[in-house]
């Protein structure tokens, strides 16, 4: 949709005020918790859930390998038509953090992912790097609001402490809580957070404001030894699972909405578009069985948890993009989340000549998505669908749509 200002401050009259029209403006919800995960897209995970536009031809991680995933989208709401900003995670975490990526990050990555020897400076190593609004902690700390990070923007030292890789989230970040690394489960992650979460509920001093990464459903494609792609996304649901559990059961619940997206689709099959991608939203205020086809994107949510938050957008896109009113409801529904068990073997690991050995050993899987993108997706496709049968090409879509009047 093209910006224009009256988009500040507009909301359409028939839907919930949960969510403020304004800037400043009350709402019910006071915690917002953002986890950003990696890589997959809407078919991939969801592609067989017959309440939404799905291609079962097209799934690889279905309700048996994310059982946690399926049933936060049934007692939730299922987002069917929610796409990533971004295509790869270089771009993909400043657009899911600041609603933009700089003129630098967007040329300067497919170099860099091309094999040509560029740094990974991404992720707030170099203040090129910045936009001049900076990032939604920046926003948060001009509010007085409160925030955390897990890990997002956080690299790990030499001697194996942790430090923040820019100046605002230095004192903001959890120092026990482990930054991108395949080896280390995100279960343990959660342990990691439920450390700190524990003293909060005691304490009452929760941060308004988390963002967390739970990055293992990138997988190790079919490296030797490795868990293999269906155990590693199996094992990020249960970790997710673990984690709303104990969020919705926490004093902080009734106060709290949840926001989960994949910084970038990876260019996987989808039979819509290459970027639509898995997102959920977790709230008491979320119309509950519900399935939402607004069409949303990554500057959407930003847009929800900032109108929540009494944020000031951060570039023109998360101002013009459509906040998630169709996902709420005035009237709350406290019922807690019941963690599902794996269903498949999270310690599944690749056999020693399994489709794309050799390219999975090859790749940097040091930082994320140091990969091309269309073979990483080929490898994870034929590791699911068997070595002989290869990938479908990714799917190039065009949306237009009129100018509407939004009330």
């Amino acid at each position: 949709m093209p910006y224009k200002d009256s988009l500040l401050t507009r909301a359409p009259s028939k839907l919930p005020k949960v969510i403020p029209a304004r800037v400043g403006d009350p709402s019910p919800i006071k915690y917002v918790i953002y986890i950003i995960k990696e890589n997959r897209t809407y078919d991939q995970v969801f592609g067989d859930m017959k309440e939404g536009n799905g291609d079962p031809n097209l799934c690889l991680f279905g309700e048996e390998v994310t059982p946690n995933h399926h049933a936060l989208a049934r007692e939730f709401v299922l987002l069917d038509n929610f796409y990533a900003d971004a295509e790869v995670s270089a771009d993909g975490h400043n657009w899911s953090t600041a609603a933009y990526a700089t003129d630098y990050v967007e040329k300067i990555w497919p170099y860099g992912y091309g094999g040509h020897g560029h740094g990974y400076d991404y992720e707030g190593t170099n203040p090129i790097t910045y936009p001049d609004a900076g990032f939604i902690w920046d926003a948060c700390k001009r509010a007085g609001i409160s925030y955390r990070s897990y890990a997002e923007f956080v690299t790990e030292n030499p001697d194996g402490s942790l430090k923040a890789t820019m100046l605002s989230l230095e004192g903001h970040f959890s120092p026990i809580f482990s930054p991108y690394n395949l080896d280390i489960p995100d279960m343990r992650r959660v342990e990691q957070f439920l450390t700190e979460f524990r003293e909060y509920e005691k304490n009452g001093d929760l941060p308004r404001f988390i963002i967390m990464r739970l990055p293992n459903d990138h997988t190790y494609g079919t490296r030797p030894g490795k868990p293999t792609p269906r155990a590693m996304v199996a094992e990020n649901d249960l970790a997710l699972g673990t984690l709303v559990e104990a969020l919705t059961h926490s004093r902080y619940w009734r106060e709290m909405a949840i926001f989960v997206l994949e910084d970038d689709a990876q260019n996987g099959p989808d039979h819509v578009d290459a970027h639509r991608s898995p997102a959920l939203v977790i709230s008491p205020y979320v119309k509950r069985r519900s399935v939402d086809s607004t069409l949303y994107t990554t500057c959407s949510m930003l847009r929800t948890m900032e109108l929540i938050l009494g944020l000031e957008p951060l570039s023109q896109y998360d101002a013009a993009a459509t906040p998630m009113y169709r996902c709420f409801t005035d009237k709350p529904d406290f019922t807690p989340y019941t963690c599902r068990p794996a269903r498949w073997d999270i310690n599944e690991k690749n056999p020693a000549n399994a489709w794309g050995w050799r390219e999975s050993l090859a790749m940097d899987l040091s930082q994320e998505d140091r990969v091309d993108d269309l073979l990483f997706s080929e490898i994870i496709w034929r590791s699911v669908t068997g070595a002989d049968n290869p990938m479908p090409a990714p799917v190039r879509s065009i949306f237009s749509q009129p100018s509407v009047s939004r009330d």
